[in-house]
């Protein structure tokens, strides 16, 4: 599956056999397109790293990850600053996953990941699929300084495949005019709230499929400063984790969270509260 070989720190809690397990997190060290500070390549090691510091049980869930069946895949083994071949890569291996039926959670690097996992999962669950997109950015370019696969023009060339009225984007408090204008005909945009449209949202999508993608700058640089394209005026890590404890009712079938850039935290509470909603994502997971 094109996993480094290498050893790795493993997400707290993971098993050793990927045939007896629900869920597989796949780590994705890929920072080829970032448009200001590079250095999410390093996100998903570090979160790993920390997880050891938070507990296995959670309050708001009322469950603990000892009655979860995950496994840590480690990181893909990319061909550095070739996108198109790691954008193919990244693909095949969520498509083994849903071919397993098993969940996925993909960790970033950049955004630009969740194209070819979004893709995949399109490819299984068809035109039903639900897009729940949390982000400072729109992510709607129709290119980034004339590249088209960009972690700024992610979520436009989803819009590409998957009818943009299934996207919901959350939190969002910047972009050109020309990205919020496209978004009123062709995405569902709540600016800057996150858990009161939520809530609305969820309440409206039924059992539909729905995946989830978290860029972790929708949360204000106060609590989550590790990004690469920090943004002030974003939610709290206390909105975040209520986000997640509220899409816990949906019908989710794979996540992703991306953006996490360690360098630029000393203090680790970017990658601990990374680590935090990956540990509720799969207490979230029906499976």
């Amino acid at each position: 599956m094109f996993i480094k070989e290498t050893l790795h720190t493993r997400f707290m809690g993971s098993l050793d056999n990927y045939s007896q397990t629900d869920i597989v997190i796949v780590g994705v060290p890929m920072d080829f397109t970032c448009s200001f500070r590079p250095g999410t390549r390093f996100g998903p090691q570090k979160i790993r790293e920390v997880s050891i510091g938070i507990e296995e049980y959670s309050i708001s869930m009322n469950k603990s990850l000892n009655d979860k069946k995950y496994y840590d895949a480690g990181d893909l083994d990319l061909p550095f600053g070739n996108v198109d071949r790691s954008l193919d890569m990244i693909g095949n291996v969520c498509k083994q996953i849903l071919k397993d039926d098993k969940f996925p959670i993909f960790i970033g690097g950049e955004h630009l990941i969740s194209l070819p996992i979004i893709k995949e999962v399109y490819n299984k669950y068809g035109d039903d699929l639900v897009i729940l997109h949390f982000d400072a950015h729109a992510d709607l370019r129709e290119n980034y300084i004339g590249e088209c696969n960009s972690h700024a023009s992610v979520i436009r060339r989803i819009t590409e495949f998957l009818n943009g009225k299934n996207i919901f984007q959350f939190g969002i408090r910047s972009g050109t005019k020309e990205e919020f204008n496209f978004a009123k005909n062709n995405t569902n945009m709540y600016l800057f709230d996150v858990l009161d449209p939520l809530k609305e949202v969820v309440s409206q999508i039924g059992r539909r499929p729905v995946y989830v993608t978290l860029d972790i700058d929708v949360i204000d640089p106060a609590f989550a400063n590790g990004t690469g394209t920090p943004e002030p005026g974003g939610c709290t890590s206390k909105e975040i984790l209520q986000a997640i404890l509220t899409i816990s009712k949906l019908n989710l079938i794979g996540f992703d969270l991306v953006e996490v850039s360690p360098m630029y935290d000393q203090s680790d509470r970017t990658a601990l509260l990374a680590a935090k909603i990956i540990r509720e994502v799969i207490l979230a997971c029906k499976k």
